[in-house]
């Protein structure tokens, strides 16, 4: 089982690109995993067609041990499993708690083992990075980091956030960065920037991502982009993506 985090500043595109290389994974035949790791809950909504989902911490609040694995998840397109972590209600309670008891539950309730998943994405929200936040990097959830980023200032500073907590966990034993994915924002020096970002961090830039209308038109009837526009330029995009992704983590024998 090959377990990835894929962290980015809030509204980059994350789960939008997450939720397109699921799909490209799960047609290559492989059973994947979606977490949203995200209190806006919203992660997996292309892939269950807006399909209303409790969150984990919802029903974990409500039914405490009584918790079943199967209250947790939904059968997405292409059979990604779908599930949300959820958050506190708005200013009240840590955001991070969320994740923490989502990870928890799913470990408790055997959903690795019962599933058995070739691989776990996990989709997690990078503005701040501590507590709930950085656990998908730390204690054995994920094998790679990848960080999504454009060459917006705010972005970059997000990305290199990620990358320096990553770089802190590196002794422990926890994930390594696999690399930057550039989601082009047609910002000035964007490319450049965007290099040095992983320049600072000994990484590379694995793949890119231009902007298309097309992947906003697919948001707008409730599908990713994988499925309504599969014959598409930016579709191959996204094969070649998970392609990338996964040759990262083939060259360090982690699949």
């Amino acid at each position: 089982m090959l377990k990835i985090a894929v962290y980015g500043k809030g509204g980059i595109g994350k789960s939008t690109t997450v939720s397109n290389i699921a799909v490209a994974l799960a047609e290559k035949g492989l059973s994947v995993m979606q977490i949203g790791c995200d209190p806006k809950a919203d992660s997996t909504i292309q892939l269950r067609h807006g399909q209303k989902m409790r969150t984990v911490l919802e029903l974990y609040n409500e039914k405490k041990q009584n918790l079943r694995l199967e209250d947790m998840t939904m059968t997405g397109y292409q059979g990604v499993i779908c599930v949300e972590a959820g958050g506190p209600t708005p200013g009240l309670g840590c955001a991070g708690r969320g994740i923490i008891t989502a990870l928890e539950k799913l470990k408790e309730t055997g959903a690795y083992e019962t599933y058995k998943p070739d691989i776990v994405l996990y989709d997690v929200l990078g503005d701040v990075v501590c507590g709930g936040f950085s656990m998908p990097m730390r204690k054995g959830y994920a094998d790679k980091v990848f960080i999504i980023t454009s060459g917006e200032n705010m972005a970059i500073h997000a990305g290199a956030n990620i990358a320096m907590a990553v770089q802190n966990f590196k002794n422990r034993g926890y994930a390594s960065l696999g690399g930057i994915i550039l989601n082009r924002r047609n910002v000035k020096r964007e490319e450049e920037k965007v290099q040095e970002l992983a320049d600072d961090f000994e990484t590379t830039v694995i793949g890119k991502l231009n902007h298309s209308e097309l992947v906003t038109e697919a948001e707008e009837q409730g599908r990713t982009l994988m499925e309504c526009y599969p014959d598409s330029e930016m579709a191959e995009e996204y094969r070649r993506l998970a392609e990338q992704i996964f040759d990262v983590c083939r060259e360090d024998g982690l699949c």
